[in-house]
Formats: C-alpha cells, sequence, structure tokens
C-alpha cells in the first residue's frame, strides 16, 4: 500500500462494500413470496430471482485478479461499487420476473468482484503482523451479512416494500464509491498475464451447470429428472476441458501453480467447509421453527440474528489475539467451539425453546468467528502480494460453492430422511399398539377414526422430520471434525513485520 494512505478510510470503504454484497446473498430470500405476488408467478419462478445472482456471482468471482491486474484495483473497484448499486436500483424499480432477474444477474456480474477485491486490499494496507486484525474486521463484514440479510430483509418487507430490499444499496453504495475513488490507490501490474478466453468460458460453463443442479436438483428429484442428468454431465464434460486447459495453454485461465502453496490450499478446502456447515445451518433454521415449531417469521429472525453477535465478539476478540497466539491454536479452539455447537443442535427435539436456539447459534457464530480470522490470514500469509487478488477470488469462489453444496446436501438429507423415518414410526404404530391404547392417546390418536388417524400421521411426520434434522447436524459436526487434522498441515505466518514476510512468501513451497 501506498505512503500516506489513510488505513482507516479504506477499510471503511471496503467493509461498506462487503457488507452490501454479503447482505445481498440472503435479503431477498424472505421477499420471495412478496415479488411473485407482484409478478403474478408462482414461487417457483421467483426463485430464479435468487439462482441467477448466484450463478452470475459465481462465474463472474474467478476473473477478478485477471480484470484488476489489467485494468487496476481502484478502477474495478469502483466499477464495481456503481454497477453494483445501479443494478440494485434496477432490481427496485422491475416490473416484471424477466426484468427482475436480467437486473439481478446484472448485479451478481458487477458484486463478484467486491468481496475479493475488498480482501486484497484490506491485506495490503496493513503490515503483516496485523493481518489478523485485518481479516477480522474483513470477515465481519462475510460472516455478519448472510446472517443478518433475512432479518434485515423482513422488516423491511413488512414495513415498506419487497423493492426497498434492494433500494436500500443505493445510499451505501454511492457513500462507498465517494470513499474509495478518494482513498483507495491504484495498483496495476506492468504486463498482466493474457486473458484465457477458452478456460474462462469452460469454467464458466461448468459452476452454471452445477449451480443449477443444486439449485433445482431437489426440486425435480435430482437425476429421475433429464434436466439434471444433462446438466451434470455438461458441467462434468466442462470442468474436464477447463483442467486440460489449466495444465496444457501457456497462460491458463487460473495458473496452477498457485495450489502449490500450502497455505492457501488447504485454506481453501477449510473455507469450502466452512461454507458447507455456515450456510447449511443456516438452511435448517427457518424450516425447523417455523415448519416444526409454528415461530413466526419475525421471531426466527430474531432468534437467527444473535448468531452474528456471537460472531462479531469473536473476531473482535480473535482480530488481537491472532498477534500473540498462534493461528493454529485459534482455528482448532473455533473448531472446538463450533462442533460443540453442533452436538447440542443434535440433541434438539419439538420441546426446544427459544433459549435453545438462541445459546447455541451464539456459539456456533462465536466458534465460526475463531476459524475464520486466523484461516484466511494464514491462507494468504505466504503469497506474493501480485497474486492475492487472485488468490481471494478463488477463495471467494470455494466458499460460495461450499455454501450451495452445503444447502443443497442437508435440505435434500431432510426430505429423504423424513419419508424414511416416517415409514420407519409408522411401521411400528397398529391398533394393537399399548402405547395407543393409553390416556389421552386412546382418544386423541385413535385408530378407529378418520380425524385420530389424521392426527397420529401429523405428529408422525412432525417427530420423522425433527429426526431428519438431528441427522443434519450430527452430519455437520462430523464434517468439522474430519477437517480438523488439516490444520497441523498450515505453516506458521512470518513474523517481522511486511519485510520479514516477503522472504518466505512463495506461491510454491
Amino acid at each position: 500500500m501506498q505512503a500516506g494512505t489513510n488505513v482507516a478510510m479504506v477499510t471503511v470503504g471496503t467493509m461498506l462494500a462487503t457488507l452490501m454484497q454479503a447482505l445481498d446473498t440472503t435479503i431477498a430470500n424472505v421477499a420471495l413470496p412478496y415479488m411473485a405476488g407482484t409478478f403474478a408467478a408462482s414461487y417457483d419462478q421467483s426463485t430464479w430471482v435468487l439462482t441467477s445472482y448466484i450463478v452470475a456471482a459465481a462465474i463472474m468471482t474467478p476473473p477478478t485478479g485477471w480484470l484488476a491486474a489489467r485494468f487496476g484495483r481502484r478502477r474495478l473497484y469502483l466499477a464495481s461499487v456503481l454497477g453494483f448499486t445501479v443494478a440494485s436500483a434496477l432490481c427496485g424499480l422491475s416490473q416484471s420476473l424477466g426484468q427482475a432477474v436480467v437486473s439481478r444477474v446484472i448485479q451478481g456480474f458487477f458484486g463478484a468482484a467486491l468481496v475479493p477485491l475488498s480482501q486484497a486490499t484490506l491485506l495490503d494496507s496493513y503490515p503483516r503482523e496485523r493481518h489478523g486484525q485485518a481479516m477480522a474486521i474483513w470477515g465481519m463484514g462475510i460472516m455478519l451479512g448472510p446472517i443478518l440479510g433475512p432479518t434485515l430483509g423482513g422488516w423491511l418487507t413488512e414495513h415498506w416494500s419487497w423493492r426497498w430490499v434492494y433500494f436500500i444499496n443505493l445510499p451505501v453504495g454511492l457513500l462507498d464509491a465517494l470513499v474509495i475513488g478518494a482513498f483507495v490507490p491504484e495498483t496495476k501490474e506492468e504486463r498482466p498475464p493474457s486473458f484465457d478466453l477458452f478456460g474462462f468460458v469452460a469454467i464458466s460453463i461448468a459452476i452454471a451447470c452445477l449451480q443449477f443442479v443444486l439449485d433445482r436438483g431437489e426440486l425435480l428429484d435430482w437425476y429421475s429428472s433429464p434436466q439434471i442428468v444433462v446438466a451434470s454431465v455438461v458441467a462434468g464434460v466442462a470442468f474436464y476441458i477447463f483442467l486440460v486447459q489449466t495444465f496444457t495453454a501457456r497462460e491458463p485461465f487460473i495458473r496452477p501453480d498457485l495450489f502449490l502453496n500450502r497455505n492457501l490450499a488447504i485454506g481453501l478446502v477449510f473455507i469450502f467447509i466452512v461454507g458447507m456447515v455456515l450456510y447449511g445451518t443456516m438452511a435448517l433454521f427457518p424450516p425447523l421453527l417455523q415448519d416444526l415449531l409454528d415461530y413466526p417469521v419475525v421471531t426466527v429472525g430474531v432468534l437467527l440474528a444473535p448468531r452474528g453477535i456471537g460472531t462479531m465478539i469473536a473476531m473482535l476478540v480473535v482480530g488481537r489475539l491472532t498477534r500473540f497466539v498462534a493461528p493454529r491454536v485459534l482455528i482448532i479452539f473455533g473448531l472446538f467451539c463450533n462442533t460443540l455447537a453442533m452436538w447440542g443442535m443434535a440433541g434438539f427435539s419439538l420441546a426446544i425453546g427459544p433459549w435453545d436456539v438462541f445459546s447455541w447459534g451464539v456459539l456456533q457464530g462465536f466458534g465460526l468467528g475463531f476459524i475464520f480470522v486466523p484461516l484466511t490470514a494464514t491462507a494468504f500469509s505466504t503469497l506474493p502480494t501480485t497474486r492475492r487478488t487472485e488468490a481471494a477470488g478463488i477463495y471467494s469462489l470455494m466458499r460460495n460453492l461450499g455454501s450451495s453444496i452445503g444447502i443443497s446436501i442437508v435440505t435434500t438429507l431432510v426430505d429423504r430422511n423424513t419419508q424414511v423415518n416416517h415409514a420407519t414410526i409408522g411401521a411400528a404404530l397398529s391398533p394393537f399398539n399399548r402405547a395407543l391404547q393409553q390416556p389421552p392417546f386412546a382418544e386423541l390418536y385413535s385408530p378407529h377414526a378418520a380425524r385420530g388417524v389424521a392426527l397420529l400421521n401429523a405428529e408422525v411426520t412432525r417427530q420423522a422430520a425433527m429426526i431428519g434434522y438431528i441427522d443434519d447436524f450430527k452430519l455437520m459436526m462430523v464434517l468439522t471434525i474430519v477437517v480438523a487434522p488439516l490444520v497441523l498441515l498450515m505453516a506458521a505466518p512470518a513474523q517481522g513485520g511486511r519485510k520479514g514476510g516477503e522472504k518466505e512468501m512463495a506461491v510454491a513451497d
């Protein structure tokens, strides 16, 4: 970072951009039914508002490094913020579902670069010994955005209109553009690599088809649907072509030597699992609380928001601890907290109260904060500054892919396990079951009356679904435990400031 740079204002600009983009990944979820009503569309059709944004952002995340090298980081940053802001206005002004989907695609294209650019900018703004603090600040936007998005989106939709879910970005985006233009210094490589259009098209097709499979698979009953089969085949072929191009081209779209950096390679695996656990868990709670426990939507938002409080507290603490405590120790502590939280959630039942959701959610958020900050700082600690933006794009892509795959897995398993558990529990119920012959069950769930059979089936379905959710929480716990040993393979960041660290910043260890 150039001398004289106002680090505080750069931090403000990057935080605004990060939070704005992270919020938009989930803030529109609760507005979908209202958008469907406005556009006279089905809920299934309205989900393309979410899918289009995710696909567009996933496609445009990998080329962030090349674009920054070609046009300069500040120019790309300004273009991304202004484009994202204009696209947000178009989303709010949409008069049809088609306009909304196209606007979300544009929003995703411009928003894709915001997270990796903000990460690389903060890493360059702070000396190496304060990278933990920088990543704590950056992580607040990344982690709090998706957590607070549904709560803020629900409030705006209920008290104003679904259009304000997008209009809220206008003042934030304009302010952010002013800050970035005034305080973020320009960086530009003298000779940026040539753009590998063939590799970019191949990975874009692979990502788009994979995202289609993940988003629509459950609805279309997975591989019983020809659409899912075709999309999976196309994704596999496109990814194979991309790999061939990557290892044979002189200047591939993603240079493979980047993955030879041990810390980055392990960090990519870790952030993929973190994405699965964080977003997978978040996807489970709304239907669990609303459908099984009959909580109002507003109450659900209130109960989920404290998870972000735990994350924020952890990041404020861990940002300072990274200067005194080994990152691996902090990550292991975060994994322990997350495992304990998943264990607590695996003990849920239909009798749980708000305190159970609140306490275990705060603990999970606290643990994820301790994982995220030292993990990100360590993953980038041995990279040259010229490769940070490129690596940050891949890092963000892996987190997003992990979240998509995690959500798809947990929702599919809940549905499948509910059916299996229903059949298992139902097999034990008969008119000769002694438990059903005792009061008050004999009258309430009488198998000889239509009302009793209906009530009994509804209760069995609720119990079967609860077991399905518990199984998903156990899966998240196992994933956290399995990935833990990888921490021991990460090299400790170099000490002694930026100069001392530069000697060890080689791409291939």
